[in-house]
């Protein structure tokens, strides 16, 4: 079995690398020897240090190394939209197995793909593209078929977990965890993909499309990023029990009509410690899913780095070359539930909402009100005043509140009220409140 690797950088090295140290057990397993038939570099000549590979197997030629003849597999290992999404329907087009950890394409444009690998009657296989070395994306879509899955709930990237478990162990801030995670190789010179939810709202359509077999694309997720989480907001999920972590959510239930349809969105939130997702910290990743007949599980690893997605990535060449050997092909892609996607604004959740408030008779009674007129239940108040220091009249004071479930809506439009109030100083932050309800 012939692979094309499309790539050679981080990820692209140690599957090499593992390819040249496992050759025989892969071989075994496969029942019959990998070989790479080519590598599409951009620089044919870079140190590639002590690579156990043939320098003249690398080529800037990507689609001529696709269209050879003696090619079975193409591994897609570059990353981005274009060109990789050319070569990769060039590949399944003619009938050629793709493995490929890019979810920002399959976020995107993963229709492309499975249309393709229909067309040419491929496989098209992606498991390295959310949570590294996980097994999580095959038990979806093959060990799950037989269950309902109505919940999933992740960490699935691994530098903003890194910031906020600094955050809550240090009580540092935000820039100060940013940049202590980025001296630690955990976060890129340009961050912006994790910290603003990008990576993790790709990786976020994946799985709902998997889990509710129903095409969710990137534009689908609703997303937040995590640059906005403040010192006080992490002291204040301590006073609560909880901590604060950036979650993919992907949730069926039913729309306002009744309709069945799905809901899927990243945002930081408190969750309390006992939940199990409390206790990930570091760099990890883990996603929790909830089935009707399988109950709750757990998922959870190293979710990058170039080792466990390599894993990820050869796990895939095996059962695709197992495949092709047999001269069968993996079940096609199921997306015949096709769920709307509910609107962020009809998701029910819950809020933590800190206010900084005049310290003076009636502001509690005006406040309450104002969630009163939009429906909004108050589960908990806790007013202090601000800063700590001593109350009196006409100074500020502290006010955090946690609501019941409401639509999300509803929330939004009692914080846009609050912030209109002239008692109201300012709406110090804004957290939605997960589990535990």
């Amino acid at each position: 079995m012939r692979l094309a690797l499309l790539g050679c950088g981080t990820v692209g090295s140690e599957v090499v690398r593992l390819l040249h140290e496992q050759s025989a057990d892969l071989a075994a397993r496969i029942g019959a020897p990998l070989e790479i038939a080519g590598i599409a570099v951009r620089r044919v000549g870079r140190d590639r240090g002590d690579l156990p590979v043939d320098p003249d197997l690398f080529t800037t030629d990507p689609l001529g190394l696709i269209k050879r003849d003696d090619v079975d597999v193409v591994v897609e290992v570059v990353g981005g939209i274009e060109p990789a999404r050319t070569w990769l329907v060039e590949a399944l087009r003619a009938g050629k197995s793709v493995v490929t950890a890019n979810k920002a394409l399959l976020a995107e444009d993963g229709a492309a793909l499975h249309d393709a690998a229909a067309e040419g009657g491929a496989d098209l296989y992606y498991e390295a593209s959310v949570a590294g070395a996980i097994p999580l994306l095959r038990p979806l879509r093959e060990s799950l078929h037989g269950d309902r899955i109505n919940r999933v709930t992740g960490i699935v990237n691994g530098t903003t977990n890194f910031i906020l478990s600094a955050m809550d162990a240090t009580g540092a801030g935000f820039a100060e965890a940013l940049e202590e995670a980025t001296e630690l190789g955990y976060a890129e010179a340009d961050p912006t993909a994790d910290v603003e939810g990008f990576d993790a709202a790709a990786k976020a359509a994946i799985l709902a499309s998997l889990a509710f077999h129903t095409r969710v694309g990137a534009a689908d997720v609703h997303r937040e990023g995590i640059t906005e989480v403040t010192a006080a907001d992490v002291a204040s999920a301590k006073a609560m029990g909880c901590t604060i972590k950036l979650l993919c959510i992907a949730a069926r239930g039913a729309d306002a009509a009744g309709r069945e349809t799905v809901s899927v969105r990243v945002h930081p939130a408190m969750i309390p410690l006992t939940h199990p997702l409390a206790s990930v910290g570091d760099a990890f990743n883990a996603v929790f899913v909830e089935a009707e007949a399988a109950g709750q599980l757990m998922f959870y690893g190293r979710g990058a780095g170039g080792a466990p997605t390599a894993s990820a990535v050869l796990g895939d060449v095996v059962a695709v070359a197992r495949n092709r050997l047999a001269g069968a092909r993996a079940a096609s892609e199921s997306a015949y539930a096709d769920l709307a996607v509910r609107p962020m604004g009809e998701a029910l959740t819950r809020y933590h909402i800190s206010l900084d408030v005049a310290d003076r008779p009636g502001v509690l009674e005006a406040v309450a009100g104002v969630f009163a007129r939009h429906d909004v239940s108050i589960a908990t108040v806790r007013q202090g005043p601000a800063g700590g220091g001593p109350a009196g009249q006409g100074s500020d004071a502290d006010l955090v509140i946690v609501t019941h479930v409401a639509p999300d809506a509803a929330l939004a439009a009692t914080v846009r009220e609050l912030r209109g109030l002239d008692i109201v100083r300012s709406v110090a932050s804004v957290l939605r409140v997960e589990g535990g309800q």
